[in-house]
């Protein structure tokens, strides 16, 4: 997992509302634990056809949304199940933050630990946004902000542990590993006695 400071792309659209785990990665997809590959069944029975073939009305099968790292989606994305395949699966589509004005905790909390920002605004916020998907937005996990080209700005929840760790492209073990001197210091110096 790389982390980043800002991220700078147009978006892709889902108005759908109540997206669940497994409409982003079916259940017949999860038998891995292996992350690579799975971008290819994200959101699977809408992007492909019953023949295999990519199915074009699907936002993410159009050229112009090719390499968009940004999806501006409705409310409720990430309900159903607690499987961690579904951001694994939208990171390795090529995905770095998901927009929307609800997001599953547990979907969310999932995904700050892959590398996913999930950013949640208000409804009408995230339907503005959904009007203009060409605009280059700007997301600053530095800052949690969401920026658009006209200079509007709308700042979003991000707790400290979860920033940091996305700043710094870690997980909870990267985290702790990277401090692993300052740890052992201090179980030297607290045990010594």
């Amino acid at each position: 997992m790389s982390g980043f400071q800002q991220l700078r792309s147009r978006s892709v659209v889902l108005r759908q509302t109540n997206i669940d785990t497994d409409q982003i990665i079916p259940a017949r997809f999860l038998s891995t634990t292996e992350r690579s590959g799975l971008g290819r069944h994200a959101f699977n029975d809408w992007r492909w056809q019953a023949d295999g073939a990519p199915n074009p009305e699907f936002p993410f099968n159009q050229p112009a949304n090719a390499d968009r790292q940004i999806l501006l989606a409705g409310r409720n994305f990430g309900c159903g199940s607690s499987r961690e395949h579904a951001p694994w699966a939208l990171v390795d589509l090529g995905l770095r933050a998901i927009v929307s004005s609800e997001i599953a905790d547990i979907f969310r909390n999932n995904s700050l630990k892959n590398g996913l920002v999930p950013v949640v605004l208000a409804e009408e916020d995230v339907q503005k946004l959904m009007e203009r998907p060409d605009d280059e937005l700007l997301i600053d996990v530095a800052a949690c902000e969401l920026r658009t080209p006209d200079g509007r700005t709308y700042p979003f929840p991000l707790d400290a542990f979860a920033q940091t760790c996305l700043l710094e492209g870690v997980d909870e073990l990267g985290y702790l590993l990277a401090r692993q001197a300052d740890i052992e210091h201090y179980e030297d110096t607290r045990y010594a006695q």
